[in-house]
């Protein structure tokens, strides 16, 4: 059994980790409400401009002239997924769970004879995924550096997917990330980037309004589609700060909580043996007297 001290000492170090935790979700409550504004105002923004392009593509889909981005390269035989995950830990699965959606649709694809890259933006993802798939990691990035994301960083990685495409290296693009839905949930989320996935909708149906472009479509096309790519990673950016603010939250105040439970039990425990061990001493000392 351990003695007193180390009972003290025991109970001082979860203490001393209790406030630490609490000072950790303290921090994360703090910058999760502007985590979360600035998700939630990038989305409408991020599906109208999907909406857009989808609807100018309908009519470009399919014909000799439409952008690469847009048509693809007539084949779905190499994959790269573009992870995106956070760079710490300390936020329960959060991390895992876009890893595994990431790991299982490398697996499946593999299944069927395709090739599968990686393209890792966040230091825990490439952590994880260097476990089983180092040789296929073909770039990683880390945002440690980047005290606010800013639609630069976005624009950056995609200029990086954008290049790997047009040197061949790849045929579809899938991208990776968490939407924050509250601070308790968090849903692992893939969307192909590359080529643009048409809704069937703005392909068969006739658009509500008709609008007349200047340049046309096949001119705004090639300028849009970059920039789209660039929206969709910089929104899956937002969204994966926010919801791991919010699973960081989630995981410090159940640290806190289980802290606080092991406190009380080491102290009760701490008591009982103290007590024991006065009792024990008061038995010694009668019986001693009686001796005499």
């Amino acid at each position: 059994m351990a003695s007193l001290k180390d009972m003290r000492v025991r109970i001082a170090s979860t203490k001393a980790t209790q406030k630490i935790t609490k000072a950790m979700q303290m921090v994360a409550a703090s910058k999760l409400r502007r985590a979360q504004t600035a998700a939630e105002a990038a989305r409408p923004y991020a599906e109208k401009m999907d909406a857009v392009i989808s609807g100018i593509a309908a009519a470009a889909t399919g014909s000799p002239g439409a952008p690469a981005l847009l048509a693809g390269t007539g084949k779905d035989q190499v994959h790269l997924l573009l992870v995106c995950t956070g760079e710490r830990g300390l936020c329960g699965a959060f991390n895992s769970s876009i890893v595994r959606l990431a790991r299982e649709h490398a697996n499946k694809l593999i299944a069927q004879g395709k090739e599968v890259k990686f393209f890792c933006v966040g230091r825990k993802g490439l952590e994880q995924l260097r476990r089983t798939f180092e040789k296929q990691i073909v770039e990683s990035v880390e945002l440690r550096s980047v005290r606010q994301l800013g639609f630069v960083n976005a624009e950056d990685i995609a200029n990086k997917v954008i290049t790997r495409f047009e040197a061949g290296e790849f045929d579809v693009c899938t991208l990776f990330y968490s939407r924050f839905k509250s601070v308790i949930a968090q849903i692992p989320t893939a969307q192909q980037i590359i080529p643009l996935v048409v809704e069937a909708s703005a392909a068969t149906s006739a658009p509500a309004v008709s609008y007349e472009y200047e340049p046309e479509e096949d001119e705004i096309l090639p300028r849009l589609l970059p920039r789209n790519i660039a929206v969709q990673v910089f929104r899956a950016l937002l969204e994966n700060n926010a919801s791991f603010y919010g699973a960081q939250m989630s995981a410090m105040d159940n640290a806190t909580r289980n802290a606080g439970d092991m406190i009380r039990k080491q102290t009760l425990v701490y008591n009982r043996t103290r007590q024991a061990m006065i009792t024990k001493e008061l038995i010694e000392i009668i019986s001693g007297a009686e001796a005499i």
